[in-house]
């Protein structure tokens, strides 16, 4: 069968409708569908997103027989509106428009008054009686066609504009120079010149004359819109937008219809509710005597659809009874582009608006009270974005202009929201700026654990270096922090305290401002604003924790982000890395960074014991924030060598405090050093060696729980002990663990039930997570470090080539950041098989995952769908881990439905009793 690479649309008949987004794109599918039910839709033809995907494919040459199709559309389009293009007495002229399946606001391009010539021009004026009308079309014509489809700057066309503008209309109104020159002030006269004076531009960029003929114009401009896929600010905004698996856009040509008629035309874009508030208001600008462009350019000032009801009522009260129509048949708020041709309303562009975040959720839950759609469809339509900017402080929008005049520098968006704050260099410097209650922004070339503190106490992070997963991103995120990485034109100068951006320098104590949602950095403090959650967050949220199946846990530290979590949604912990608590005073870090040096075992007891009452009543603090919950703890799992000093003269200053020779310290550090500390004496591997320090920890925690426990606090203690690689290894801590635990159980006469479980973050307990299952109680799956060893790639050094793995115009060999979004292909099957394996052994055993992937909504939906109990994520990624969870059930249900249905009519089938005179 010939492959169809044109869809018609008109009143009659459309080819095509609203179901069709992903080969008409959202323009043509929406013009096919408002056609269909009998809006007023300008007629015309969409050729398909698969021609733009063959296009690239093919080295931009067309598939064949395309030119074909597109001449028997054109002359079905003729047929249609009883004019013929190219005509030089009453010509048919049509618009050329981009359209991909998902919204691209101002990505693309778009050809209005196509057709136009030297001829046609005269005709055009003649048929209507507007002179004016038809030079204006035909100026306009030209500059779009010579600006987007050859490429000549814009500006240039503007220039020679506002020179006639200045120099000829001016003198002949008499205008004074304050007042401005109107766009509509030109007349026909000074339009014919312009006209002469934008053909002559066009020659001296181009080399020859503007075409006359349309058909070559029409190519031309189908051409510029397929280009325009693959323009640089069109792939950014799909990098941005994360859109992928999009093969190109639509290119739909339709018959014009002129807003720049005179008084009684014009043209307007509209969304069926306030996409700012979410209110059921219709919401708007109509600009009269103009056409589309106008509008979005902000060339003129239009009017409010309030000031549009006064000035023309008839048509208004069409755009109503549309604006009614369209949000029932597409039960969402509506986007809309229209013109009024005389009187006369249509309809250009149907498509799903964009909103605000706020504005999502009381769109939602407004249409699910309206019974225009149900609980699962408000659910499904909220997005992960939605909820991040609901909590996330944002700069004013107000400051436009602030903005422009102060920005200094662009990085990778590592956390949204906005921070402002005076520059600091170090973390000593953050934390104690902050003690006297100053706002800091903590910058550094790169972080590290020892930096914690401060990054803490700062109120945003600024990094010359790392990628979306490095330690700044990952720390900052846990706390909902304000961060920017990869800042690479950010020159960092420790020594002389300050940062620098070519010419421009800001130094220490000077005061910038992070937009961690786009990664901009500013000069100075700009003005901030916390956005309210509206109470239709909490209104939908409910119905999203009636609807999921899996709960949801946080990765928690201390009992603040505990507190934070429980407030978000979280149902427990599932991460509390203890190794954290180390340093977040100077006072512990010494503890731990004396048992390291420390040679003999009662010397790193001796150390170890001055840091059990802070572990302990770090414990309790969680417990008692968690009441009712369970708290999942991990043993110390990093390396040794980042606890301790690394120059010089850090050393010294411990070797002092400690009260030992330098050189023992220095030692000791040149000791610890690792060549693949990623791969090294880490983890469960640290209490082989240093059982010690396991007995310390267990004791802190169960000590914890046994006295939270007499005071009336459910508690509910998980141990979990890190990267496990064998049933032996895991047995031989188990045991220390318990022997340890119950002693203290016996000990203070308490009831308190406790697991012993263990992390799977090395494929090889994955692969052996039936034996491990005979000695863990739970599993956890720490998909950070698992997917660093499955695939071979440090996470801390993929920035420098791992987007190009993801770039779709370079490698693309993956679809997402695997650090980002689970790999499940790859690690996914380990997980998997992980899962299937431990409870083939322990069918009740419970499992979770605690790595990064844990409030990520692609890879919750995965591990809903591999059988978790639960996940675990930073306490402000808690409500979209639940929301990813709710939707994730909703597709479930949703698939089953279809086979149920099937099942049933087979059954039904089945049952029917033989027809007389035929065998069974």
């Amino acid at each position: 069968m010939k492959r169809k690479y044109v869809y018609f649309f008109s009143k009659k008949h459309s080819d095509g409708n609203k179901e069709m987004k992903n080969l008409l794109g959202g323009k043509g599918a929406g013009l096919a569908e408002m056609a269909s039910i009998g809006l007023p839709v300008p007629a015309g033809f969409t050729i398909t997103t698969e021609v733009c995907d063959l296009y690239y494919k093919n080295n931009r040459q067309y598939p064949a027989g395309l030119d074909k199709e597109v001449d028997e559309n054109m002359r079905r389009l003729e047929k249609e509106v009883g004019k013929k293009f190219g005509d030089a007495a009453d010509p048919l002229l049509v618009s050329v428009r981009s359209g991909a399946p998902l919204s691209m606001p101002g990505m693309m391009e778009t050809i209005l008054n196509l057709g136009l010539n030297d001829r046609s021009v005269a005709g055009l004026a003649a048929k209507t009686g507007n002179r004016r009308f038809a030079l204006d079309a035909y100026r306009r014509f030209i500059m779009m066609y010579g600006s987007t489809a050859k490429g000549i700057d814009r500006e240039e066309f503007n220039h020679a504009f506002e020179m006639l503008k200045s120099q000829r209309t001016r003198q002949r109104l008499h205008l004074p120079s304050h007042v401005k020159v109107s766009d509509t002030d030109v007349n026909d006269v000074e339009l014919e010149e312009l006209v002469k004076e934008y053909k002559a531009i066009y020659k001296r960029n181009i080399g020859k004359e503007f075409p006359q003929d349309p058909r070559e114009q029409l190519w031309g401009s189908v051409d510029a819109v397929f280009g325009s896929w693959m323009a640089e600010k069109a792939v950014t905004y799909r990098r941005v937008e994360k859109i992928k698996g999009v093969v190109g856009t639509a290119v739909n040509v339709q018959q014009m219809v002129f807003g720049n008629m005179g008084a009684k035309s014009g043209t307007g874009v509209c969304f069926t509710r306030d996409p700012n508030s979410g209110e059921n208001t219709f919401y708007g600008d109509y600009l009269v005597n103009a056409q589309g462009e106008d509008v979005v350019a902000g060339i003129r000032t239009p009017i409010k659809l309030s000031e549009f009801e006064k000035a023309d009522p008839k048509s208004y009260k069409q755009l109503v009874d549309v604006r009614r129509i369209l949000e029932r048949h597409f039960k969402d708020m509506q986007d809309l582009e229209f013109t009024v041709e005389e009187g006369r309303l249509y309809m250009l562009q149907c498509r799903t608006g964009k909103r605000s975040p706020a504005s999502s959720f009381r769109m939602a839950v407004d249409m699910v009270h309206e019974k225009l759609i149900r609980k699962e469809d408000a659910i499904l339509r909220i997005k992960d974005k939605d909820i991040e900017g609901i909590f996330y402080p944002i700069i004013d929008p107000d400051q436009k202009d602030e903005m422009k005049r102060n920005f200094l520098v662009s990085g990778i968006d590592a956390v949204p929201g906005a921070a402002c704050g005076k520059v600091v260099f170090n973390a000593k410097d953050a934390e104690s700026a902050a003690a006297k209650g100053e706002m800091v922004i903590l910058v550094r070339k790169e972080t590290s654990p020892e930096d914690v503190g401060g990054m803490h106490a700062a109120q945003g992070i600024l990094t010359a270096t790392g990628g979306k997963t490095s330690h700044a991103a990952v720390v900052a995120r846990g706390w909902g922090k304000c961060c920017i990485v990869g800042c690479e034109k950010l020159n960092i100068n420790y020594e002389k305290e300050e940062l620098s951006v070519g010419d421009i320098v800001v130094k220490k104590g000077e005061e910038i401002t992070l937009n961690g949602s786009t990664g901009q950095v500013y000069r100075g403090a700009l003005r901030l604003i916390k956005p309210e959650p509206p109470a239709s967050f909490k209104t939908l949220m409910s119905w999203v924790d009636k609807t999921r199946a899996i709960k949801v846990r946080t990765n928690a530290d201390t009992p603040y982000d505990a507190a934070k979590a429980v407030e978000l949604g979280a149902e427990g912990i599932g991460l509390c890395r203890t190794e954290h608590m180390f340093f977040d005073t100077e006072e512990r870090r010494l503890a731990i960074q004396e048992m390291i040096v420390a040679d003999t075992l009662p010397g790193r007891i001796e150390a170890l014991a001055r840091l059990l009452p802070f572990q302990k009543e770090d414990f309790k603090g969680i417990f008692k924030a968690m009441n009712g919950f369970p708290v999942t703890i991990r043993l110390i799992d990093p390396p040794l060598h980042e606890f301790v000093p690394h120059t010089e003269e850090k050393q010294i200053q411990l070797a002092d405090k400690i009260g030992v020779p330098f050189e023992k310290v220095r030692l000791r550090v040149e000791q610890l050093h690792e060549a693949n500390p990623m791969l090294g004496h880490r983890g469960c591997r640290l209490c082989i060696t240093y059982p010690e320090i396991l007995d310390m920890q267990v004791r802190a925690i169960i000590e914890a729980a046994c006295e939270c426990s007499a005071e009336g606090v459910h508690v509910f203690p998980e141990i979990m002990i890190p990267l496990t690689i064998d049933k032996k290894e895991l047995q031989i801590l188990e045991n220390r663990t318990r022997q340890v635990a119950d002693a203290i159980i016996r000990e203070k006469k308490v009831k308190l039930k406790y697991l012993v479980g263990t992390m799977i973050e090395v494929p090889r307990a994955a692969l052996l997570a039936d034996q491990i299952a005979e000695v863990a109680e739970f599993f956890s799956f720490g998909t950070n470090d698992l997917t660093q060893m499955t695939m071979g790639i440090s996470r801390d050094d993929a920035g420098k080539f791992l987007p190009d793995y993801v770039d779709e115009k370079k490698a693309g060999v993956f679809a997402d950041d695997p650090f980002q979004s689970l790999d499940q292909a790859g690690v996914g099957m380990l997980v998997k098989m992980g899962i299937e394996k431990g409870r083939r052994t322990k069918p009740g055993l419970k499992i979770g995952i605690c790595g990064e992937h844990g409030g990520e909504a692609k890879s919750v939906e995965f591990c809903c769908r591999a059988g978790m109990n639960y996940v675990s994520c930073s306490p402000f990624r808690v409500p979209i881990a639940r929301l990813a969870a709710a939707q994730a059930e909703i597709k479930k249900n949703m698939a089953k439905t279809p086979a149920k249905k099937a099942a049933v009519k087979k059954a039904v089938k089945k049952a029917k009793p033989a027809k007389k005179g035929k065998k069974k």
